[in-house]
Parts: structure tokens; sequence; C-alpha cells
């Protein structure tokens, strides 16, 4: 007997809830991060780790919601979610979720359990990096923020870098010039056209 294709029911069957974000004073408020990991079959500490690093910033888990420092949008965590889910859950081989992380070495592994296909984590996060736009401190650049941190800096993204903007509130479009980077980091002040 054959192996039949895959059924509209088999991929339809991994759906990633939307995330349920609330703005509470200076506070963002992730409602259904237990539902999602439960979807994910990951450890929480792991995805906490991701967001919190993407989303520069602090936060905490309390019960099945996590508590972030600054506001940020329901889409904004969306999109993290989804590189995280790519790089961390779905097979690039057969892009099923039915994988698990392994280390072998100090060399963390996803494994996939449909497929039996495997390949190292941070090999693929380095490819996503290089196809990034890289900034270089003392350019200009137009940027649209995105969230505001918990010191009311402005957030916005380029590429893996979270751009911190003084001064600038959510929506606006500013052209900034990048005084420092620090990692995934970028410390700028406004341009004035």
């Amino acid at each position: 007997m054959k192996n039949l294709p895959p059924t509209a029911a088999d991929t339809e069957r991994f759906s990633i809830p939307v995330p349920r974000v609330f703005i509470e004073g200076r506070m963002t408020v992730f409602e259904n991060f237990g539902e999602i990991i439960d979807v994910l079959n990951r450890n929480p500490e792991h995805l906490l780790k991701f967001l919190l690093r993407e989303l520069a910033t602090a936060g905490k888990v309390e019960g099945g919601r996590v508590i972030f420092q600054g506001r940020f949008s329901q889409e904004m965590i969306a999109a993290i979610i989804e590189d995280y889910v790519a790089e961390y859950v779905t097979c690039s081989e057969c892009n099923r979720p039915d994988t698990h992380l392994t280390k072998s070495d100090r060399t963390v592994m996803l494994k996939c359990d449909a497929c039996g296909a495997h390949r190292p984590i941070r090999k693929r996060y380095v490819k996503k990096e290089s196809a990034a736009s890289a900034l270089e401190e003392g350019s200009v650049y137009e940027v649209r923020i995105e969230a505001v941190g918990k010191r009311g800096d402005g957030i916005a993204k380029v590429g893996k870098f979270s751009l911190f903007v003084p001064g600038a509130q959510k929506g606006d479009t500013v052209k900034v010039r990048v005084k420092k980077i620090s990692g995934t980091l970028a410390f700028t002040e406004k341009v004035l056209s």
C-alpha cells in the first residue's frame, strides 16, 4: 500500500491560537500564553526567553499569562510567535509540528518525530540573521514605532534589531541615527528632516 498524501485535516490540526493581549498602564498582558504553550508543546521558559529577547524587555509568567514591561501590540507578539514556531517547532523537511528539542554536545537540535529529520537550531537562526538587514552605527534609517518601552522610548524593529527611539510614540514614522549597537539592541537619536 502506498503512502497517501497528507489530508487537509492533517495540516489543519496544528492551529496556533491568536494571542490575546491587552495594555494595562505601562504593562502588556499576554493572556493566553499557557494555551499557546500547550499547542506548541514546548517549555514555557524557552518561549518566554525568546519573547523577552525579541521584545527587548522584562517580563514574568503569572499563572497561564505573561506580563511584559512596556506596551506591545497583539500583531507584534503574534509575529514573534510565528518566528518561534518557524525556528523551534516546525520541521524544515516536512513542515509538521511533530518535533522535539534535543541536545547533542552543546548544540540544540530539532528532531522531527514524523519524518525523522533533524537539524541544528543554531545554524538555521544564523542563516535567518544574515538575511536580515544589518545596521551600522552612524547610519540613518526611517523606522515605524511599533511599541513603547518601560522607560517611555519608542521601539522599532529592523531585521533582528530592536531600535530604541527617545521621545517617539507608537505609530510614529521617524528618521533615526544609530548611536550605539549592543547585540540585537540599537540605541538611536531622532534626525530632523
